[in-house]
Order: structure tokens, then sequence, then C-alpha cells
């Protein structure tokens, strides 16, 4: 049986993914998650050249993986790899704007920032993965399980549009964030930083560190970014291997990238205008697939027509956001994270 066919013979959805090649890349993943953890043992202050290098890696990887998609299964599988990793890794650049009110927010030390994102990272993968399986069963048993995620795409759009034209896109209340309010309830918490331990012995009982608190918070809001991102990157392409590959390559190189990039992010200040048109295209691509199987004469948006709005889109918010920013004007929750960086 050949690999392309392996999946499609079991269910309705077509993959790449054999047992042997899910087997090598959730491996090669967790080898990936590992090699991050042994470089954060030790907490410090991470260089720009640190940073550079892992980013380059981590950029290079993926794209020598889609091309090796592209030679091995041919261009239709390669482009909607590629559109897939670029359409997941610039919801990751806003989701890591979070990242930084948090840290911000939480006042962690610059040596523990790494540490931090990593949990984070881990938890997100993990979260991903289960929207991803629940996304393949939704699209094999429900009918309309396109329309449902096209809907939940435009109204995250909606809501993205929405919050900045408010000018309230990016805000982070830590005192209000449920799973922080929880774990209060339960545990005290101390003042202090006690380098990455989430516990500490205060008298007779046991306390939460600020860490702790800061990688619940972390967590918790990965719950939300999945819920755009994987509908969005099945809006790309249904199969579930390259589903997974998107995300898991996209969220790797995050740790590095959030050094390189943590300046240059409180300028792009026109993102979330961007990733709202992003997400209300693939939402229509969407609602057009579901239409088209209904009625052969609707229309569908091919995936490299896909790619190019989705460049397009993202090129032209980044030139306006720079021209923006230019003089230094940044708005109050931006200079916030830009001063403390």
């Amino acid at each position: 049986m050949s690999e392309v066919s392996y999946l499609s013979a079991a269910s309705d959805l077509s993959s790449v993914g054999t047992p042997t090649l899910w087997a090598v890349t959730i491996i090669g993943v967790l080898l990936l998650l590992v090699l991050d953890f042994l470089v954060t043992r030790r907490p410090h202050e991470v260089s720009m050249r640190e940073a550079i290098g892992w980013s380059a890696f981590y950029i290079a990887l993926p794209l020598a993986f889609g091309a090796w998609i592209w030679s091995r299964f041919g261009s239709q599988q390669g482009v909607e790899y590629l559109t897939g990793y670029l359409v997941e890794k610039s919801l990751s650049v806003d989701n890591l704007f979070v990242f930084m009110l948090l840290l911000a927010a939480f006042a962690v030390p610059a040596v523990l920032a790494q540490r931090v994102l990593l949990y984070g990272i881990a938890g997100a993968l993990v979260l991903r993965a289960v929207f991803i399986a629940l996304g393949a069963a939704a699209l094999q048993t429900l009918d309309f399980a396109f329309l449902l995620f096209a809907i939940i795409l435009i109204a995250t759009a909606v809501k993205l549009l929405r919050d900045a034209m408010s000018g309230h896109q990016q805000e982070v209340d830590i005192n209000n964030m449920r799973a922080v309010k929880l774990l209060r309830r339960f545990m005290p918490v101390v003042d202090d930083y006690h380098g990455t331990r989430m516990t500490v012995r205060q008298g007779a009982k046991r306390a939460l560190t600020p860490f702790a608190l800061v990688v619940v918070a972390v967590l918790a809001t990965d719950i939300v970014f999945a819920v755009d991102s994987v509908p969005a990157v099945y809006g790309i392409t249904e199969d579930p291997y390259l589903v997974f590959a998107t995300n898991a390559f996209a969220l790797l190189g995050l740790r590095a990238l959030y050094f390189v990039l943590h300046a240059a992010l409180s300028r792009l200040v026109h993102l979330s205008y961007g990733l709202a048109i992003i997400l209300a295209f693939i939402g229509l691509k969407l609602g057009l697939h579901w239409a088209h199987g209904i009625w052969d004469s609707v229309p569908e948006i091919p995936t490299l027509a896909s790619l190019g709005v989705i460049i397009g889109v993202l090129v032209v918010v980044t030139v306006t956001s720079l021209r923006a920013t230019r003089g230094g004007d940044l708005p109050e929750d931006r200079k916030v994270v830009a001063e403390r960086h």
C-alpha cells in the first residue's frame, strides 16, 4: 500500500503520514524539545548571537523538511505544507507578543525567560496535538465540519479586528486570569522568584513561586491560541500529518525567535489587522470548500493563491507597521514591553 493512500484506505482523509513517518516525526519533535531543555537547564540571559543561531536552525529545518515533502510527495503537498507553515508562523508571532506581555506583567527575570517560554511551547505542542486529533475526527464524522471551522475563523477575525480598532487587542490582566486565581485559592504564593523552582517550603507548608504562576498563565493562553491555529491550518490542508508538522515546526523555534524579535515585535502595530484578514480569508476558503461539496458550481480558492494572499498581507502590514512607528510612537501596551526589554 502506498504511503499517500495509507490513511485514505481507512478513512475519508487522505494523508502522507504513514505510521513510520508519524513515529519518526514525533520522536524528532521530542528530541528537539529535550535538546531545548538541556540548553536551558542553566538559566542565563540569552545573547543575540545565540538567539540568531538557534533561530536560523529552526527556520532552516522546517524549510528543508518542506523541500523533502515537495520532492517525495509532489508539489501539491509541498505547497500545502509551506502555506500552512507560513500561517502558523504568522500566528505564532502574535502569540509571542502575548508571551512578552505575560513575562512583563509577572516581572520575570531575563535569565528565566527562555525556560518559561519552553514550558509554554511544550504545553502548546500537546494542546495542538489534541486539537488536531479532534479536528481530524470532526472532518471524518461531521458533514458541516468545514463550515464550523469557517465560522470559528471568521468570528476570531472579527474579534481581532474589533480589538485592534479599539486599541485593546493585547491586554493582559494577571489578577483576573482564572487559572491564576484558582491556583492562589488553593496554595499560597511567595513574592520572590527561586530560579526555576515551582514550589518552595514556607514554614510547614508548600507555597507556589511566581515562576509557577507565569508558566500556568502561558499554558492557559496556549488553549486560546490552539482554537484559532488548528482550524486555520486545516483551511490550508486536510492532511492531519501536515497539520501537525506545520504546527510543530512553527512552535519549536519560538523560544529563540522571541529573543531575536523582542524589539521588533513592539513595532508590529498592524499585525492584528493582518492576522484578522488572513483568518477571515481562510474562513472564506473553508466556507467555499464546504459549499463546493454540495454545489459543484461554487468555486474554490487554490492553495497557491492562498499562499500569495498570505504573503502579500504580511508584507503590507509589516511595511505599514514599521512606517507608523518610525518616529518611536508606540501604543501604551507596546511601550511597556519595549521599555522592559
